[in-house]
């Protein structure tokens, strides 16, 4: 069977980083999100060196309009990199690295490098979010063993003031990307030579508070709605799949449905969960966004915060002077048009629970503290070698204030290859949000007509 892809704070104490717990934050942290904490759980103070600035509202939605084929001017075009890191000068910086980034520095000495520019902190959400996000702080609550959510108003993160990993992890995976979203993007699994077919997939994703039949009894574990469509290449044309994601995945587990369309026939997909291939099997089904799904078969230990130079503010790399050829290279995608920043992150570890199966043994997640969005995942195989390394090339959408990838990268670090998706450098209009949608538009009986073979 194919498998078409899935889309889918500072002032909190030492003692919020350890262990698990289950209640919301009282009204008096929950007072600290404006203030000392930015509406969203950031630290809203900069670093003491002045490095990373204090956070100042992110960009405002008129910074500037979309040009005619539906691309955002880079607010940052006239920067130049500070400076260049690469596997010459890489130990002067191993402290703000990751071990994957410092992996893909030494795997590809003469290519792989990171352009390293002023830190701007450009995001913010709308003030519906916002005000969502600050009465999640008081009333939503982890269900029991942490697998699903209680009292969780259906938008933006949980748990601003988190106090364990599973409470951050939960922040990435229910982050705020618009009250629907429909795009026009390519993935491609080029091999070891820089040798690609590129995949052109319609996916749309929706939630349920912004949908015109929204019925609150009736939808009240669904997290969110998303159906992905293959355009191209002709061998995959016509493939649907369907995924309902829910709140609570202990209540009720993630529903899936592939409608296939050289046979015409819609099933059940219970494998589009997990370590299911993908990608040409350069990454797993939950590997997309860097993490998402049920976290059930990991225990997830927040070690902390730290400094890090990540991906961001990537406008460059989706420019749409660019071809997918210029970006799309052996090895790697061509580091030239990226853009890395400083900025804190949360780092998470998950580790395989006994009993549990799945093909990483661990997961090392960093996730963005102003967007709660992972910027790096490092994935380690049976024996613990690191086996996989995933970057998030974060752009921020001022215009509906929603941060999402300008391209999302897995590298396969003992084989040399790796998959890029979310590129739209070629598409014109590739991005819709908050457009009208019902629920009946992501039903079983809805695939087959939206099938095209």
């Amino acid at each position: 069977m194919t498998y078409i892809e899935l889309l889918r704070a500072g002032c909190v104490g030492l003692s919020l980083l350890a262990g698990s717990a289950f209640a919301a934050v009282t009204p008096e942290q929950a007072s600290q999100l404006g203030n000392q904490l930015t509406p969203l759980g950031a630290q809203k103070s900069g670093n003491a060196d002045g490095t990373i600035p204090p956070w100042t509202g992110g960009l405002p939605t008129t910074t500037a309009g979309v040009d005619k084929d539906g691309f955002l001017p880079n607010p940052y075009a006239a920067e130049k990199p500070l400076f260049i890191i690469s596997s010459k000068n890489a130990t002067e910086y191993q402290d703000k690295l990751t071990p994957g980034q410092l992996t893909l520095l030494k795997r590809y000495p003469d290519s792989y490098r990171i352009p390293v520019y002023t830190t701007h902190r450009s995001v913010n959400a709308p003030d519906k979010i916002l005000a969502a996000v600050h009465q999640n702080a008081t009333s939503t609550e982890l269900v029991e063993g942490g697998n699903g959510l209680e009292n969780y108003h259906l938008a933006g993160v949980p748990f601003p003031i988190p106090k364990d990993g599973l409470e951050v992890i939960w922040n990435h995976i229910a982050r705020y990307r618009g009250d629907s979203l429909k795009r026009t993007v390519v993935q491609a699994s080029p091999q070891t030579n820089g040798n690609f077919t590129p995949s052109l997939i319609k996916q749309e994703l929706a939630y349920p508070i912004g949908m015109s039949d929204y019925q609150p009894d009736e939808m009240s574990n669904i997290l969110s709605y998303y159906r992905e469509e293959i355009l191209s290449p002709s061998r995959l044309a016509g493939d649907v799949l369907l995924v309902h994601e829910t709140i609570n995945q202990v209540k009720e587990p993630r529903m899936a449905w592939l409608y296939n369309g050289g046979q015409r026939r819609v099933r059940r997909a219970p494998q589009v969960a997990y370590d299911s291939p993908a990608a040409e099997g350069m990454r797993t089904l939950d590997d997309f966004d860097l993490f998402n799904g049920a976290p059930d078969r990991f225990e997830w230990k927040l070690v902390g915060k730290k400094e890090i130079y990540i991906p961001y503010n990537s406008y460059s790399l989706e420019s749409p002077k660019l071809k997918y050829d210029d970006i799309i290279q052996a090895g790697h995608i061509n580091q030239d048009h990226t853009r890395y920043e400083l900025h804190r992150v949360w780092h998470l570890t998950a580790t395989l629970r006994p009993g549990q199966r799945h093909i990483y043994s661990r997961r090392d997640i960093f996730i963005d503290e102003d967007s709660w969005q992972a910027a790096e995942a490092d994935a380690y195989d049976g024996r613990g070698e690191l086996w996989r390394v995933s970057e998030g090339h974060a752009i921020f959408f001022y215009d509906y204030q929603v941060p999402l990838y300008a391209a999302e990268t897995h590298y396969d670090v003992l084989s040399g290859r790796y998959s890029v998706n979310s590129l739209r450098n070629e598409e014109k209009n590739a991005y819709q949000f908050n457009l009208p949608v019902s629920r009946k538009e992501f039903t079983p009986s809805a695939l087959r007509a939206t099938g095209i073979r």
